[in-house]
């Protein structure tokens, strides 16, 4: 189903998901959009909305199972807004997810349980929103693969990863709440600005009146933002990227700095959850 603005679907009270989860992807540009639209699909979202140019066309089978809205995300701004937006349409307390195309969400045991059925466990956990890490994929082989992307071809960092202290105005340590960094952003720093270099991002969340998306991947209730429970720790999720990679060689400021992203600390990506557990890139918690 195909809208052509954001405010259409939002005043199509049949089209609007009324219950979730839902999955928004936002679409940057032409590259893996419909592996990202079909992965999610097929990780137990009832709903998946594509936020995407107008030019971009669909294959048949997800025109018909995608809510797909033109959306022009080139502007300041307008990734947070369209999921500020829905978040304000749709009923309070429906879980929704937003990604960029070319990324894909893995929670632990997604293999054999659906995104609906860890959400269930998290919302008896008492968490409304779930941190995930942003996990940096690229291809192997940039010569073959100029844009980095490659799902056959794809590599992570299996180390180099870190956290530091997340400070409020005072410069006091918030409760629960760590800056995370690696991967691309970290290795590559000189080409990334300083906001920009955390992994972390609240993919995962409920929403509810008043509660706003940030720039920076946090939102305005801070208790959104923290990793864990005040009682014990907490699932948490990663997304497989190949965003970072894209604008690193497509980037004319950095692409001819890079041959490879290849180092000693590389492994081909399996594409499975047991991978990301056994590398500490995403928690189980109390979920066996």
């Amino acid at each position: 189903m195909q809208f052509n603005s954001l405010t259409d679907l939002i005043k199509d009270s049949d089209a609007l998901p009324a219950k979730g989860p839902v999955a928004v992807v936002l679409v940057e540009d032409d590259i893996e959009v419909a592996t990202t639209l079909r992965h999610h699909q097929q990780a137990g979202f009832k709903h998946v909305i594509a936020l995407m140019p107008a030019e971009f066309a669909l294959p048949p089978d997800l025109h018909e199972t995608v809510l797909r809205v033109d959306y022009d995300l080139s502007r300041e701004g307008a990734a947070e807004d369209g999921v500020n937006q829905l978040i304000a349409a749709v009923p309070a307390g429906t879980w929704m997810y937003y990604c960029y195309n070319a990324e894909y969400l893995f929670h632990p045991f997604c293999e054999t349980r659906t995104v609906g059925e860890m959400l269930a466990f998290h919302t008896e956990e008492r968490r409304d929103a779930m941190l995930t890490y942003v996990i940096d994929l690229y291809s192997d082989d940039l010569w073959a693969h100029p844009n980095a992307v490659a799902l056959d071809r794809a590599h992570l960092d299996r180390s180099g990863y870190y956290a530091l202290a997340r400070k409020d105005t005072h410069g006091h340590p918030k409760d629960r709440q760590l800056d995370f960094f690696g991967g691309l952003r970290w290795r590559y720093e000189e080409h990334v600005p300083s906001v920009r270099r955390k992994i972390d991002r609240i993919a995962l969340f409920k929403t509810k009146p008043g509660l706003k998306l940030r720039a920076d991947h946090t939102f305005s209730d801070e208790e959104y933002n923290t990793y864990a429970c005040q009682w014990h720790h907490n699932l948490t999720a990663a997304i497989c990227s190949f965003r970072t990679a894209k604008a690193l060689k497509l980037n004319p400021g950095s692409t001819y700095d890079i041959e490879t992203f290849k180092w000693h600390n590389s492994a081909p990506f399996e594409w499975h959850s047991r991978q990301l557990l056994d590398l500490g890139l995403m928690e189980p918690g109390q979920w066996f």
